[in-house]
């Protein structure tokens, strides 16, 4: 009998998973995605019905791992009309540049129609259903059941397959406001079209706190260029309207910066050398590693080791030096410097070492994870983590430019909670009361705009899979609190389930994070896609003579 194989979600992890799975050679199996929007392809972070025009991709086209064409190809496909449909400037685009989320979006959609019309030249039974949502999932006897909800009807339908994968993607809540002028995200961001010109709060000075920002300024005024420089021009009836960025540290992300592709490989930090300080489990795996990081780091920027005392540096006071001057600095001050920085070293093709370095470093230091014991867990997410996050998070140029404009229109300010703050929303009046050190001011808006956090298990989506005991929080008995993830193996399958192997993958981002904590983005979605692909290939062409430990945990 022909195996079925389903995908939930058909954004950029199944696009490659199921571009990973064709790639093997001639597929005999039914496959089928099922998509809730109405286009697949996308994802919610680049989909129409999530994100507003003004909002920018910090991804190009060098860095995204191509399915049929690069984007950079796809683009300069494109008539000069659908790129101006989609806000893209043709003068300025090369393999670097930044566009749009919904050209990103338009381009993952065309990338998965012309992997199924091509998987359907080639003989293979593939269905994409859209506008159909999966609402639960349940172990039977004969495979995994799902069921499904599509208009016009909302009828419930079920179908049992032999194999499915969960890449459900960003989970966000599902009601946005939690009281009036409260918002528990920005997303989709049309919800924010309405906010009145106030005194808007946004938790959050990264890039989601950012597409807030823009989508908020793009209802109350418009960026323009004049001579060359980017200006923000209020509404007249905007006088009121104010933005309020804060964060622990009351920073700005700095510029993407230039560096090279392919990277070049580490000398000190290697995967080999981290694997093995794991297998030693001598209960100092964190600081053994950070002293690989600090003296990879030393090895190849001396001046900056120098500067920030690298070479006696313990993991707390090198974070505590790596970020000292910028939170002593003006925001917009350093901002304004970095971009320029950033723009130098682009146009001369140069490379900062030290941050090139950290980049290259976050993907094999981020193994140790699910290594550590609670406390260095902790370590890991309070010190190191946020060094990581804040190399790779650089944010298009634009981006930087848009909160220049603003603060230079007198919208826009960024503040430094600290430790010692409060976010109080009893207050009668709509919004929040934010008390930092004592002193507390409203704000009749309020956004919380920190990204995607990692979920445990009890808010997975698919209640069945939760009451079967096939989905389940990754426990460490030190720490039976802290969200670690769903427990998954090497290729994402439940572990210790009471399921035949194979059967259930999860790609569901959310429930990974806490075990994979840079698991976000394209490139990710290619890596995880990737695996869950091959293996999917090897099931189905009854390859099962070097199968993966069903119980060996991510």
């Amino acid at each position: 009998m022909t195996p079925s194989i389903a995908f939930v979600g058909a954004g950029p992890t199944t696009l490659y998973a199921l571009h990973a799975l064709l790639s093997q050679g001639a597929v005999a199996a039914r496959i089928t995605v099922i998509e809730a929007r109405s286009s697949a392809g996308a994802g919610s972070p680049y989909s129409a019905e999530w994100n507003d025009r003004a909002m920018l991709s910090n991804i190009a086209s060098v860095e995204i791992p191509p399915v049929t064409e690069t984007l950079a190809e796809w683009l300069a496909s494109r008539t000069r009309s659908e790129l101006q449909a989609l806000d893209v400037d043709a003068a300025s685009l090369d393999e670097r540049s930044f566009v749009p989320r919904l050209a990103l979006g338009r381009y993952f959609e065309d990338q998965f129609a012309a992997i199924v019309k091509r998987a359907r030249a080639d003989g293979v039974a593939i269905e994409v259903m859209t506008d159909c949502r999966v609402v639960d999932a349940a172990n039977t006897r004969d495979g995994i059941e799902l069921t499904f909800v599509s208009p016009p009807s909302l009828r419930a339908t079920k179908a049992v397959f032999d194999h499915v994968v969960l890449a459900t993607g960003h989970q966000w809540p599902t009601r946005q406001q939690r009281r009036p002028g409260y918002f528990l995200s920005p997303w989709p961001a049309s919800a924010l079209a309405d906010v009145p010109a106030t005194d808007i709060g946004i938790r959050g000075s990264s890039l989601t706190a950012i597409d807030a920002a823009v989508a908020l300024a793009g209802s109350h005024g418009a960026f323009v260029r004049r001579g060359g420089k980017l200006v923000y021009e209020p509404a007249p009836d905007a006088q009121a309207f104010r933005l309020t960025m804060m964060s622990r540290k009351g920073i700005l992300p700095e510029a993407d910066f230039y560096f090279p592709l392919p990277h070049a490989p580490l000398e000190i930090c290697t995967p080999e050398a981290v694997a093995a300080l794991a297998a030693q489990d001598t209960g100092q795996l964190l600081d053994q590693v950070f002293d690989l990081f600090r003296r990879e780091l030393s090895h190849v920027d001396p001046d900056y080791a120098a500067q920030t005392g690298l070479g006696e540096a313990t993991l707390e006071t090198f974070a505590q030096a790596y970020f000292a001057r910028r939170a002593a600095s003006d925001p917009f001050i350093w901002a304004a410097l970095n971009l320029e920085e950033a723009r130098a070293n682009h146009a001369a093709k140069v490379t900062v070492a030290w941050r090139d370095a950290i980049l290259r470093m976050h993907e094999v230091v981020a193994v140790i994870v699910p290594h550590l014991d609670a406390a260095q867990f902790d370590r890991f997410n309070r010190v190191f983590k946020p060094v990581f996050v804040d190399v790779y998070a650089g944010v298009p140029h634009e981006s930087i430019e848009r909160m220049l404009a603003l603060h230079e229109a007198g919208k826009l300010e960024v503040l430094a909670l600290g430790e010692d703050y409060d976010i109080d929303i009893r207050n009668p009046q709509s919004g929040a009361d934010v008390t930092i050190a004592g002193r507390t001011r409203h704000f009749p808006v309020f956004i919380e705009a920190t990204g995607q956090q990692a979920l445990a298990a009890i808010q997975f989506p698919f209640l069945s899979l939760l009451e079967q005991g096939i989905v389940r929080d990754e426990i460490a008995n030190d720490a039976p609190d802290v969200v670690r993830g769903i427990a998954v193996d090497e290729v994402f399958r439940p572990v210790d389930a009471p399921l035949p192997p194979d059967r259930l993958f999860c790609l569901a981002l959310p429930f990974l994070m806490g075990r994979h904590p840079f698991a976000q983005g394209i490139t990710s979605s290619f890596e995880m896609g990737g695996i869950v692909g091959r293996r999917l290939a090897l099931v189905v062409e009854g390859d099962k003579r070097a199968p993966l430990p069903a119980a060996s945990a991510a």
